[in-house]
């Protein structure tokens, strides 16, 4: 009872926290403006300020202090900024003291100087407990906590690690504030696996196998006017894809170190995971949608790509024009190439990077005769199948990365005339034939890489409706 009694007084402290450094400094600046004789008559206000501000800044210790009995935020930290705003409180007395027993002005300014600073150091450290180490001082300097990890593109979602890469960035963004290193509200600690594993002061948050028994999980899913909802409401939200994302990686055993593709991936969660892939994109291409009318595709035919792990989905709303990504799709090659077959007027954007077609599913994809975009990076494609891509008259977007093609048989496709992108990186075309192939495409851009080139996810097209023609 006296824990909760002190902790229901200790929340009073980050509202009273803010009245003495106000009034404080306010005072500190009055007493330095009273050494002009122009501002001679502030002497009255001044000890007015130093008086209410003294009081505040007494009340606001003893209020901190049964705060930090909650155990909620760092030892170490706490520790000291109690100690420098017990300091604060202290020369705040002195203050009082010295304007009750008018000392000389020299005397006054020189302790208003020491309250000064004293003031704008335990304001520093009280903004690091509440949001993180270096709160002041990381937006001039450009420091960031070092017990956090930053979110990296993920060129391959199934090669990513589900924790490290997919769920600890969404806990550094909306957990770690209250359950970090400086801050540990309930005693649950998520910024380590081991305390995360070990939970809270109720127990433990992930039962690994089971989201439905998991707190974690069951807070993260509560209605955001819930008291028990997590990130408070008034805190950025996870969104409906994190946290499915959150209830996935806990179902499927909460592992720290296994990667996407060896956890089990439900057709729900394909499209929160492709989401992820490439978080940072260099550009974004813009196409619009062909004008001519296309039936809708068969739902067998896209029901048959998804039984094999692929995304069919529109590319926009109100269009049947589709586009189709295998990064999720197993042992895809060219025994299955014919599964686009029935597709070949819908399919606008195609996406086979790291598959294991070769030459001959390029005689299939070259009958998809409304292409704009293809992504073959990471295939064994080679010279002789890019020959079959001569017919695909509307590509604009071809991803060669990682392809074992040559400039020779690059130059196969320069009479392509819509094609505006082409990327060769990590390919066997040399340094000395780009200007060949510059002149061979005049009005493309060529890029040789050198970083991370854009594998888009799902729906990163962007599209634009049919132009309507005036009657």
């Amino acid at each position: 009872m006296l824990i909760s009694v002190s902790e229901f007084f200790g929340h009073f402290h980050v509202v009273l926290v803010h009245l003495p450094i106000g009034i404080l400094l306010l005072a500190c600046v009055f007493q330095w403006l009273e050494r002009s004789p122009r501002f001679s008559s502030l002497h009255i206000a001044t000890g007015v300020a130093f008086t209410i501000g003294t009081v505040c800044a007494i009340v606001s210790a003893i209020t901190g202090y049964l705060l930090s009995l909650s155990g909620d935020y760092d030892e170490q930290l706490v520790s000291i900024h109690k100690w420098f705003g017990i300091s604060v409180a202290i020369v705040s007395i002195l203050m009082y003291y010295l304007y009750k027993r008018s000392t000389t002005l020299t005397s006054r300014t020189a302790v208003s100087a020491l309250l000064f600073l004293l003031v704008i150091i335990t304001g520093h450290l009280g903004g690091s407990l509440t949001h993180g180490s270096g709160y002041l001082t990381k937006s001039i300097w450009g420091a960031t906590d070092t017990s956090t990890v930053q979110r990296k593109p993920i060129p391959n979602v199934q090669e990513a690690c589900a924790y490290s890469d997919i769920i600890q960035p969404l806990l550094q963004t909306k957990c770690y504030s209250c359950h970090g290193k400086n801050k540990q509200k309930g005693k649950l600690r998520m910024d380590d696996s081991l305390r995360l594993m070990k939970g809270g002061k109720d127990g433990a948050v992930i039962v690994p196998g089971n989201d439905a028994k998991s707190e974690m999980a069951k807070r993260v899913s509560l209605p955001r006017e819930d008291d028990d909802h997590m990130p408070p409401k008034e805190k950025p939200q996870l969104t409906e894809q994190e946290v499915a994302l959150i209830h996935w990686w806990i179902a499927t055993g909460a592992s720290f170190d296994k990667k996407v593709r060896d956890l089990d991936q439900t057709e729900e969660i394909k499209p929160a995971l492709l989401a992820l892939q490439n978080v940072q994109k260099k550009k974004i291409e813009v196409f619009e949608i062909p004008t001519r009318p296309v039936a809708k595709a068969s739902e067998e035919a896209v029901g048959k790509l998804k039984d094999i792990g692929a995304v069919v989905e529109p590319v926009a709303q109100n269009t049947n024009y589709i586009f189709a990504n295998f990064v999720t799709a197993t042992n895809f090659d060219d025994s299955k190439i014919q599964l686009l077959t029935p597709l070949k007027d819908q399919l606008i954007d195609l996406k086979l990077g790291n598959t294991a077609i070769g030459d001959s599913a390029l005689q299939i994809i070259a009958q998809l005769k409304n292409l704009m975009r293809l992504q073959l990076d990471y295939t064994k494609i080679s010279d002789r199948g890019l020959a079959y891509l001569k017919s695909l008259q509307d590509l604009r977007y071809l991803n060669l990365v990682g392809t074992g093609v040559t400039a020779k048989g690059v130059m196969q496709l320069k009479d392509l005339k819509n094609l505006q992108s082409i990327y060769l990186y990590q390919t066997s075309v040399r340094k000395s034939d780009w200007n060949e192939l510059k002149k061979g495409f005049p009005k493309t851009m060529i890029d040789s890489g050198g970083y991370n080139v854009p594998l888009f996810a799902t729906d990163t097209m962007e599209v634009k409706p049919p132009k309507t023609i005036k009657q």
